[in-house]
């Protein structure tokens, strides 16, 4: 595989973000104190999550326009390692949130609708299971991820607004750019959220590839 020189900046980043984030200089805040650290995993995974997922949706409606197995298997792809993602980031939130909050899971409106929108997306990894027809499977499965796209946005950045939320941006909570994303912070947050959304692209592409190979190899010996 051919080592492009984005793959070459991804990984430099993501060193960079790894080791700037446990080291670098960081505010001292109440209750978040070293914590807030978690910036530069928790939220870069969720800005990645949502840029794979839209790269996702964005093939199965080309697939709908213009039917194709590989823009299939992208939006496949792409769905599979938004929904990896999304897990990580909901094990990162739950983790700072016993630090900060006193629990790994305390009902706020966030948390309860990001497990809502993966769990949507775990019914599109089902639903496409439950197929065997390649064109009806992918046909359906487009369409579905349409609806699951379009859920995902209001449960994530409209509904959390809409009521009292302990999440940084919501429910009348300031967000951490307005009182203690700093400047030295700021060097290292840009970067990660650049850092894991290109690892994600790169995964998708690497997914793609081995699964267009996989249905060449099975057209071949049918």
């Amino acid at each position: 595989m051919k080592l492009t020189w984005w793959k070459i900046l991804t990984v430099l980043l993501l060193f960079y973000t790894i080791i700037a984030g446990l080291l670098n200089k960081v505010p001292h805040l109440a209750i978040l104190n070293e914590t807030i650290r978690n910036i530069y995993f928790h939220v870069p995974m969720w800005f990645g999550m949502i840029i794979i997922l839209t790269i996702s949706v964005v093939y199965s409606i080309k697939y709908l326009r213009i039917p194709s197995v590989r823009n299939d298997t992208v939006a496949e792809s792409a769905a599979k390692v938004g929904v990896l993602f999304g897990v990580l980031g909901i094990i990162t939130g739950m983790e700072w949130a016993r630090f900060t909050w006193g629990e790994f899971w305390s009902n706020d409106p966030k948390q309860n609708a990001s497990a809502i929108g993966l769990l949507i997306y775990f019914a599109y990894l089902v639903l496409r299971s439950s197929f065997a027809e390649q064109q009806q499977r992918a046909r359906i499965s487009a369409v579905y991820n349409i609806f699951a796209f379009a859920a995902l946005i209001p449960l994530l950045f409209i509904l959390p607004r809409l009521t009292d939320s302990l999440h940084p941006g919501n429910g009348g909570n300031p967000g951490f750019s307005s009182y203690d994303l700093d400047n030295n912070m700021r060097m290292v947050f840009y970067p990660a959220v650049i850092a894991w959304t290109m690892l994600g692209v790169w995964m998708v592409n690497v997914k793609t590839r081995i699964e267009l190979l996989q249905h060449k190899f099975h057209e071949q010996h049918a």
